[in-house]
């Protein structure tokens, strides 16, 4: 098991490599020692919706490993460069640091809509109203700060409706910032469920900061009950396989709220959901669409 190096003053070993193909470097630098393997784009090639079961890289990826601190450099990079004699290999020093959350620096406080507000757990924001709503929030591993135009759109939305006596499904809850917003603006009953146990415990755990209820539920344990809001952002090919399942949770004159589509990928969309509510794109943000409909009457 490798040695973790001390909190203080400790490094980790790094070592990038590209040109080769990334599977047998993944394999390589995990063969030398290497504790994490991340891939990455080296060209900015965006892969926006991989087909599902498949893995997909980038034409230029450069796949990093990190290593403990006692780790010998050169011993580490003979093993990738047998094992991947084509490879280019870079090493670096870094600094010991909490590399999952070091984003989090950048998080400050924002606001959607006219009421909602959303801040990292330890700050408030100086500049909101006295009426303010304002969710804390810590993501955690899984997503959903607000940063990302899919969510901005779902939250501003939220902020936009009467909430009060409503009951609300977040279907793919990430961070649960949704659905915390959809409970802190007055929401009666609101529930969440992700395929990701991580996005279960960031959901519960930023529920409680807020002092607010969010019933979580894995996929398969998630009640067969209908809900007068259903929001789901996640992606297209998704929202697609999904409408069965979404639909059957949305109330007879309940809101569908869709968002992580692109605008060249609403016709899809609307279609999967055109017998029994009509879908419009309530917002665009970029590339990004949110959208949203009230399901049809029944004949």
């Amino acid at each position: 098991m490798p040695t973790e190096p001390a909190a203080t003053g400790a490094h980790w070993l790094q070592i990038s490599a590209r040109g080769a193909d990334p599977d047998a470097i993944d394999e390589a630098l995990f063969a030398a020692g290497a504790v994490a393997v991340t891939l990455t784009d080296a060209a900015d090639t965006p892969i926006l919706e991989p087909a599902l079961g498949t893995h997909p890289t980038w034409p230029d990826t450069v796949v990093v490993g990190l290593f403990t601190a006692t780790t010998d450099a050169d011993a580490a990079m003979r093993v990738v460069r047998a094992l991947a004699p084509h490879a280019s290999l870079q090493a670096a020093q870094l600094e010991d640091r909490d590399w999952v959350r070091a984003w989090m620096d950048d998080f400050r406080p924002m606001q959607f809509g006219e009421r909602l507000w959303v801040c990292p757990a330890d700050m408030t924001a100086d500049d909101a109203s006295l009426d303010a709503v304002m969710l804390r929030l810590d993501p955690g591993l899984a997503f959903g700060t607000g940063t990302h135009p899919t969510t901005a759109m779902c939250l501003q939305w939220l902020d936009g409706q009467s909430l009060r006596g409503k009951r609300v499904l977040d279907y793919g809850c990430g961070s649960g910032i949704l659905a915390i917003a959809a409970a802190l603006l007055g929401a009666e009953h609101v529930a969440a469920t992700d395929i990701d146990p991580q996005a279960l415990t960031a959901t519960a755990d930023n529920a409680a900061r807020n002092g607010v209820a969010v019933h979580c539920h894995s996929l398969a344990g998630l009640p067969a009950a209908t809900y007068d809001i259903v929001l789901a952002n996640i992606l297209a090919g998704p929202l697609c396989a999904l409408a069965p399942q979404l639909l059957a949770q949305l109330a007879a004159d309940g809101q569908l709220v869709l968002a992580g589509l692109l605008a060249d990928q609403t016709t899809e969309v609307r279609t999967a959901y055109a017998a029994h509510i009509d879908l419009t794109a309530g917002a665009q943000d970029g590339d990004w669409v949110r959208l949203d409909g009230q399901r049809k009457a029944a004949r």
